[in-house]
């Protein structure tokens, strides 16, 4: 969330980034309401004085009628205090409904617009690959080596459930694996999340815990969901917390399974395992003081490169126009790899995304950091990164890597826990 006075003093500027990024608010409306409680809680602290300093008097009285009369005076000022706070209450519910659905301010590199305006900053050193055989989608190889078992997941679960075998859970594994030690090896501590968190945690992460727009399974009866992404936990984890300055950055990575309902991806690609309601995630998190989050969002997004670059997949980034990036997001970068047997004739799918949310989820989740010497607490940033999302990794690594006689080449860096240089059939390679 946004600070309340930031909004107060920049009312114009909050109006105009809410139209940029889609977000209906009226941020005028918000200002009267929110001056009016203001001006309504001194009202009833006021009348609250007075109340008390009337019920003290009470036994000071010099014979009954005076103390019946300051008791009368007593009643009506809590009456009037009980009146005022009703109102105030009411004024301060629309204020916060307001207040709740504003997005983050959004950096001014952001393009402006919907998906289709989101710019291309770079593309990785790897070319996308020329194939002469026809290609088969990540699908077709599956169930051509025994990797994916589709049918079998729907009957257990229902649609966009699925059963990883053989190989295919040798690659989710080994891809774990190989994100988690590169990013040791950049400073990061690993951690296993839980796969449930509470719903004001969930909410002030900055998704939507239940209700009809909700992408989260909740828990009948519990106030517990399956989170998304570990983005919820690892953002939790510090809840309520005060870090020490010195402690910053804390960078952690986490491995979870996500759970999403997809509601509405209907007529979008959803074949295979590009859009399905449970995956494997390794999920990058950061804490930072806030002259930091910039350049961590960049070393983040360079980690993401740097994973895939690893893997000899093409991609490309993306920097997220203002009508896509979510409400936290002050600004996304995305990693889009090639899929060869997407669409027609290939194209790029999203494998990753990175995202600077500056205070927004620190202070819905009151994380906060004090610096030695100095007076008070300021919230952190937060960023968080995709490392590798194992579902989509899969496509690109069997679409990219078959060969003509229909084995599929296992990547040089997941060899050592895959075992195995190849899947399927032996024969000529098409380099």
């Amino acid at each position: 969330m946004l600070d309340k006075r930031f909004i107060l003093e920049n009312a114009d500027a909050v109006q105009l980034n809410c139209q940029r990024r889609g977000v209906k608010a009226d941020i005028s409306r918000y200002v009267q309401l929110e001056t009016q409680c203001r001006e309504l809680q001194q009202q009833v602290e006021e009348i609250s004085r007075q109340a008390n300093v009337v019920s003290k008097s009470i036994g000071k009285a010099a014979d009954d009628a005076e103390r019946e009369a300051r008791k009368e005076e007593g009643r009506q000022l809590r009456e009037q205090k009980d009146a005022l706070q009703a109102e105030h209450d009411r004024i301060a519910a629309e204020a916060g409904a307001i207040y709740r659905s504003l997005p983050n301010m959004t950096h001014p590199d952001v393009p402006s617009g919907g998906e289709d305006a989101s710019r291309e900053l770079r593309k990785g050193p790897t070319q996308t690959r020329r194939f002469s055989f026809p290609v088969l989608d990540h699908v077709e190889l599956a169930q051509q080596h025994d990797l994916l078992d589709l049918e079998g997941g729907a009957r257990v679960a229902g649609h966009g459930f699925y059963f990883l075998r053989n190989e295919g859970a040798l690659l989710e594994l080994a891809l774990q694996q190989y994100a988690i030690e590169l990013l040791v090896k950049e400073g990061f501590t690993p951690v296993i999340t839980p796969d449930l968190a509470r719903g004001d945690i969930v909410s002030g992460v900055g998704f939507i815990p239940r209700g009809p727009e909700t992408q989260i399974y909740s828990v009948e009866n519990f106030d517990l969901n399956l989170v998304a992404t570990a983005e919820i936990t690892l953002g939790g984890l510090y809840s309520g917390e005060v870090i020490d300055a010195d402690e910053l950055p804390i960078k952690l990575c986490g491995i979870s399974h996500c759970f999403r309902t997809e509601a509405g991806a209907a007529g979008r690609a959803t074949r295979g395992l590009y859009r399905v309601h449970q995956f494997t995630k390794v999920e990058m998190f950061a804490f930072t003081r806030p002259e930091d989050s910039d350049a961590m969002h960049q070393h983040l997004c360079d980690l993401e490169c740097k994973i895939f670059d690893g893997l000899g997949l093409a991609y490309r980034v993306l920097d997220i126009a203002t009508g896509d990036l979510g409400g936290p997001a002050y600004r996304k970068f995305d990693l889009e790899a090639w899929m060869p047997g997407r669409g027609q004739g290939g194209d790029y799918g999203e494998v990753t995304s990175t995202s600077n949310c500056t205070d927004y989820q620190a202070r819905r989740l009151n994380i906060r950091y004090k610096t030695k010497g100095e007076k008070g607490t300021n919230f952190v940033h937060t960023l968080n990164g995709t490392a590798v999302a194992i579902s989509r990794a899969l496509i690109a690594i069997l679409e990219n890597y078959q060969q003509a006689d229909g084995s599929i080449t296992v990547p040089e860096a997941l060899r050592k826990w895959v075992g195995k240089d190849r899947i399927g059939a032996s024969g000529d390679d098409d380099e």
